[in-house]
């Protein structure tokens, strides 16, 4: 079998231009919820959290590199 549905999504996704890509993180982050309690936020908080890193993102200046954000990924998702 090719690998997980994740996997595959993730290789797609990759393909997509970074423009996409970041409207795509955006959306998903938009998503999920904080892992610390403490650190929850107000939907407008949560909001003004994803503009701000879409922006980053969009002017290509990200604060992980790609090869982080990959590990940090398979991590999360081989951890669920």
């Amino acid at each position: 079998m090719p690998g997980s549905a994740s996997e595959r999504l993730l290789r797609e996704a990759l393909r997509l231009p970074q423009n996409e890509r970041a409207k795509l993180v955006t959306e998903l982050l938009a998503t999920l919820e904080p892992d610390v309690p403490a650190e929850r936020r107000t939907d407008e908080e949560w909001i003004a959290e994803i503009e701000r890193r879409a922006r980053v993102a969009l002017e290509g200046r990200p604060s992980v590199s790609g090869a982080d954000a990959r590990r940090r990924i398979q991590k999360r998702l081989s951890d669920e």
